[in-house]
C-alpha cells in the first residue's frame, strides 16, 4: 500500500499495472463493462474477492451514473477486498451506454477501488483522472491506442507533466 502526504504527488501508474489495462472492451452494456473490467483488476492486483468489488461498483452505480460526460466513465467504489488503492483502464471502441450525464456513450473507463478504510487518497486519485482526461487530445490518444502498453505510456507520458 502506498502511504502519501499532502506533498506527494500522486502517480497513476502507482495504481495501475498493465495488466489492469483492456485496450479493447468486449462488453455492450454496462453491468457487463463492470465485470469485465472487475476480471482485469482483480487477476492483474492478485484480489480474490472480486464478487464484494462488483457489488460495490453496482451499488454505487444505483446512486448516481460515474458516467461522467464526453465518453468518460470513472466507476469508483470502496471494498475490504483491497488493501491499498487499485485501478483498472478500459477502452471501448464502439461505446457503451453507460448513463452517462450527457447521454453520450462512453468509450474510456477508468475504475478504481480503495478499502474501506481510506479517506484522501482515493479522492486524490480521482481528481488527477478527471483532469488527465479533461484534455481532448488526450483522450482521443487513449481511444486509439492498440495495446494496454501502449495506454500506459501514454499516462505515464502526461504524468510526467
Amino acid at each position: 500500500m502506498i502511504r502519501m502526504n499532502k506533498d506527494t504527488a500522486v502517480n497513476l501508474v502507482d495504481f495501475l499495472p498493465e495488466a489492469a489495462i483492456q485496450p479493447d472492451l468486449k462488453s455492450h452494456a454496462k453491468k457487463e463493462v463492470l465485470k469485465e473490467l472487475v476480471q482485469a483488476l482483480s487477476s492483474a492486483h492478485g484480489i480474490k474477492d472480486s464478487a464484494n468489488i462488483l457489488e460495490a461498483l453496482l451499488e454505487r452505480e444505483e446512486l448516481g451514473s460515474t458516467g461522467i460526460g464526453q465518453g468518460i466513465a470513472i466507476p469508483h467504489g470502496k471494498s475490504d477486498s483491497v488493501s491499498g488503492v487499485v485501478a483498472a483502464l478500459g477502452i471501448s471502441k464502439r461505446g457503451i451506454d453507460f448513463d452517462a450525464l450527457d447521454g453520450e456513450p462512453v468509450h474510456i473507463f477508468f475504475m478504481l477501488i480503495a478499502p474501506s478504510n481510506s479517506a484522501g487518497i482515493h479522492l486524490k486519485i480521482l481528481a488527477k483522472i478527471s483532469r488527465l482526461l479533461k484534455d481532448k487530445f488526450f483522450r482521443q490518444a487513449l481511444r486509439e491506442a492498440k495495446t494496454s502498453r501502449d495506454a500506459l505510456k501514454l499516462i505515464k507520458d502526461e504524468n510526467e507533466y
